[in-house]
């Protein structure tokens, strides 16, 4: 491979934000905050150690991810209830806000709608920030453990990674098929997971999560949403994740609802405003 005489000062080329923020809608987080001081829990779904748990929110309302035993990560998707084709999108979530979401960033939808689905409210992790070896929680990067990804490499068989759970939940809660449900589990929020990129190879990697007992990720739901978390098989993700080696946990979900009048004059976010016209 021949380096050309000019390798440093290509190098060099100071980077460009891709999707520059600031004018992104600003959610109100006192309003929120108002909103959810007080705010009576109304239903409790629990994600079995290897297994997901299916829940529902209606718009206006929160939902709060709970580390309830030992140290767990989960793999949320989140779909429009009244409509699945609407879709979290992992991807453009990362290129509005970053590779890790916390306070005040969203869950943005699938196109042609791409409006928040979720806002973060409150996280409990907020403080570990970005580590020495660029590892960060709360990743929008990874994918879900999948059993295809662990034949490719290995040859195996297994049933209760993220991406078989999530299948089976949404399977079951709709009453439709697996192979009807699956091309509807997508790419996920690792919730509580710690993740980054590796400085020397850019391999994606783990480690052991940050998170206890107590713990928890809270989000309001911007639209009527259906969500599906599976509680990774991985446990806290510190040495591998498609086995059933790894001490693993329950996740809980809790349903909040606000006070009424709570959040007086507040509205779903609109679907995007593009013409979808493609230019013909």
């Amino acid at each position: 491979m021949m380096i050309p005489p000019d390798a440093e000062a290509r190098r060099a080329v100071k980077p460009v934000i891709c999707y520059p923020n600031e004018t992104l809608p600003r959610p109100d987080m006192a309003r929120y905050a108002a909103a959810l001081d007080g705010a009576e829990v109304t239903a409790r779904v629990v994600a079995p150690p290897r297994e997901a748990g299916v829940f529902e929110v209606p718009a206006g309302q929160f939902f709060r991810i709970r580390s309830v035993q030992g140290p767990q990560v989960g793999d949320l998707n989140l779909w429009n209830a009244r409509d699945i084709s609407e879709r979290f999108y992992s991807g453009k979530t990362r290129a509005l806000h970053g590779t890790h979401v916390s306070t005040g960033e969203r869950l943005w939808s699938s196109f042609p709608n791409l409006r928040p689905m979720a806002t973060i409210v409150e996280d409990t992790l907020g403080w570990y920030g970005i580590d020495e070896y660029g590892g960060s929680v709360h990743d929008v990067i990874g994918t879900r453990c999948d059993p295809y990804t662990g034949n490719l490499l290995s040859g195996s068989q297994y049933h209760h990674c993220c991406h078989s759970n999530l299948t089976r939940a949404l399977a079951r809660h709709l009453g439709i098929s697996a192979a009807e449900a699956e091309p509807h589990v997508h790419d996920v929020l690792n919730v509580f997971m710690c993740t980054g990129f590796t400085r020397d190879t850019g391999q994606y990697f783990m480690k052991a999560s940050p998170v206890r007992p107590g713990d928890h990720l809270t989000f309001f739901a911007e639209i009527n949403l259906l969500g599906a978390l599976s509680a990774c098989p991985g446990g806290d993700c510190s040495a591998e994740h498609s086995s059933d080696e790894a001490a693993c946990y329950p996740l809980e979900i809790e349903i909040l609802a606000p006070r009424p009048g709570a959040l007086e004059g507040w509205q779903s976010p609109r679907r995007s405003g593009y013409d979808r016209s493609h230019g013909l």
